[in-house]
This record gives C-alpha cells, sequence and structure tokens, in this order.
C-alpha cells in the first residue's frame, strides 16, 4: 500500500534506541528489588534483581512461565516491517531466557488525528505475521490515542526450569558466542536520516532468535541475554556483573552488517549508542581500541542476536568470560 508518510519522522527516537538509558533506569527501578517484593502463585526464579530479559516463575506442576513485555517508536518507515520488528524483538526476550513463547497481546499507541488507521492494521498485521512464522497465539491487546507511534507486545511463554537461560549464570572459561551482526542501530540511523532503505537491517530484525535459542539450549548453555538497546557492551556488562565475572571481547572477531562501518563513518550515530558507551566506560579496560570500533561495539540494536556464554554451533565466538578482575572492571575489549 502507498504510504505517504515517513513513519520515523514522528518519533524521537527510533527503536529501542529510544529505551530510558540503561544507568537511569537501574537507579528508578532500584527500589523496587529487595525483600517486600509482591507474594504470588509458584516460586519467583527469575525477577528485577539482575536486570534479565523476562521475569520466571515456577509452577507447581514444574513447569516455568515466562514474561515479558517490549514496545518502541517506529524505526523504519514501513508500517508492516515495523510490526514484524517490533514482534520478533518482543517474543527475544523470551528465547534469551531459553523458553517458547505460547501467547502474546499487543501494545499500540497511535497518533489517530496525523496518521491513517490503515497504517495501524498494517503495524498489527506485520506482528501477527511473525507470531504465527513463532507459532505463538495473538490474542487481542491494549490501544491508547498517543502523539507518538509505538508499537509492541506483552508475551507470555513457557520453559524447562532444568533448561533456563539466565544472565547471572556465566562462569569463566566460557566462550562467548554472538548470534546476529551487529550495525543495526547505525543503519537504523541512516534510514530515519536519508530514508535509505537496508533491507540487510531489515532481514536481520525480523529473523527470529528461536533457532539460536533452541541451538543453545542443545548446547548446554545456562548463560544467555539478547543484544538490544543497550548495544552489546551494555548488555554484556549487565551479564558479566550479574555473574560475578569479566567479559573479554575480540573486536576483529565482532560480525557486522555491510554498510555498517560506512554508516559510522558518516556520522549516523544515535543519542542512545553514546549514552551507551559512557554507561560502560567506567567498568571497561579498552586497551588501543578505538574510539569508532567502542561506538560500534556499543551501537543501540533493534531485534538484535543472543549473546551467549558457550559454544553454539554455526555462530561466531567473539570473546570469553574470564574471572573477575581485583579492580572490578567487568569488560577487557581487545
Amino acid at each position: 500500500m502507498t504510504q505517504p508518510q515517513r513513519l520515523t519522522q514522528y518519533a524521537h527516537g527510533g527503536g529501542c534506541a529510544c529505551k530510558i538509558p540503561p544507568g537511569e533506569l537501574e537507579a528508578v527501578v532500584s527500589n523496587l528489588v529487595g525483600d517486600a517484593a509482591p507474594q504470588g502463585p509458584g516460586e519467583l526464579l527469575v525477577g528485577l534483581d539482575d536486570g534479565d530479559d523476562a521475569a520466571v516463575v515456577k509452577l507447581s506442576g514444574g513447569m516455568a512461565v515466562v514474561a515479558t513485555a517490549d514496545f518502541f517508536t517506529p524505526v523504519v518507515d514501513d508500517a508492516y516491517d515495523w510490526g514484524r520488528i517490533a514482534a520478533a524483538n518482543a517474543l527475544s526476550d523470551v528465547y534469551a531466557m531459553g523458553g517458547s513463547p505460547v501467547v502474546a497481546v499487543n501494545l499500540l499507541a497511535w497518533p489517530r488525528d496525523l496518521l491513517p488507521m490503515e497504517l495501524a492494521g498494517e503495524v498489527l498485521r506485520g506482528g501477527l505475521e511473525i507470531a504465527r512464522e513463532a507459532g505463538c497465539h495473538v490474542a487481542g491487546g491494549h490501544s491508547v490515542d498517543d502523539p507518538e507511534p509505538k508499537y509492541g507486545m506483552a508475551v507470555t511463554g513457557v520453559a524447562d526450569p532444568a533448561y533456563l537461560m539466565r544472565n547471572d549464570a556465566g562462569v569463566a572459561g566460557t566462550p562467548l558466542t554472538l548470534t546476529k551482526p551487529l550495525g543495526i542501530g547505525v543503519l537504523n540511523s541512516r534510514h530515519k536520516s536519508t530514508g535509505e532503505v537496508f533491507a540487510q537491517a531489515v532481514a536481520t530484525m525480523t529473523q527470529l532468535n528461536r533457532a539460536a535459542a533452541e541451538a543453545a539450549v542443545k548446547a548446554g548453555a545456562v548463560c544467555a541475554t539478547d543484544v538490544t538497546g543497550f548495544g552489546l557492551l551494555g548488555h554484556l556488562h549487565k551479564l558479566a556483573r550479574a555473574s560475578g565475572v569479566t567479559a573479554r571481547v575480540d573486536a576483529r572477531a565482532v560480525p557486522y552488517l555491510d554498510g555498517a562501518r560506512e554508516a559510522l563513518r558518516d556520522g549516523y550515530v544515535s543519542g542512545g549508542t553514546r549514552r551507551n558507551l559512557d554507561w560502560v566506560m567506567p567498568h571497561a579496560d579498552t586497551g588501543s581500541v578505538g574510539a569508532d570500533e567502542l561506538l560500534l561495539l556499543a551501537d543501540a540494536q533493534t531485534s538484535g542476536g543472543l549473546l551467549v556464554a558457550g559454544e553454539v554451533p554455526g555462530y561466531p565466538v567473539i570473546g570469553e568470560l574470564l574471572p573477575a578482575r581485583p579492580d572490578g572492571k567487568t569488560l577487557e575489549i581487545r
């Protein structure tokens, strides 16, 4: 269908780059962590403590329920593709825990006086298409009239508690595997500024993390996270901090999408990416790695891949987990 509007022009930021900065977010939720957490049925296995990808509750029958929600502003101009990307991103949180999505509900904010509702229908159609690919039910949702368009999903899944992947289970001596190339953020920033369409970025963002998650669990991985708005370095810092280890990244081994370095060279770096790097720098030993390389490693991804503590067949190893350093730094970049 014809789209006279560029959706990205109705958003102050794009995709996961519009997240609240990690340092600010941790300060806000810090008072929600502790002994006074609300009680409910089952056993809370994963909550707020380490900022993991989803909440996990073990029920009396032995199965665990995985719950998450994710939504964001337009990351591309095509409404259908935006819906597909947002749905794949929301489902990723369940896969990152080693779970399988069961049912999702839509979360839609729409400026109904500015953008036709037909475009909203295209967004929802894209989300439904990806959910169908994942074998996940979509059952309704919630919508509001909002000056800025936003879309995503709340997803409920299931997992075997014996095969969970969580961000606090990393062990020194374990390799680090990345299942999608980086560079989504700089390409999306270029798209927002110029209107250029990058098919390789759309294909990467709409690719489900299901196969990668299944391969990771089969390989015996117990520690993983997905790489989204806080960038590779931000999510890796959280994983290393939660696990009490140091993470070493071999910058030369990290794969990038075609065009990512050119987009960086031409200055298409989001504010979210710069905030990511500012946040991790006090915790990082960067050696002789240059500023441009660090920006790419901190690039705010949308619907990025899994970062797995363990070797996953078919995906590149980009580093390893090491014993905790005496100086407390969680990241070594070489």
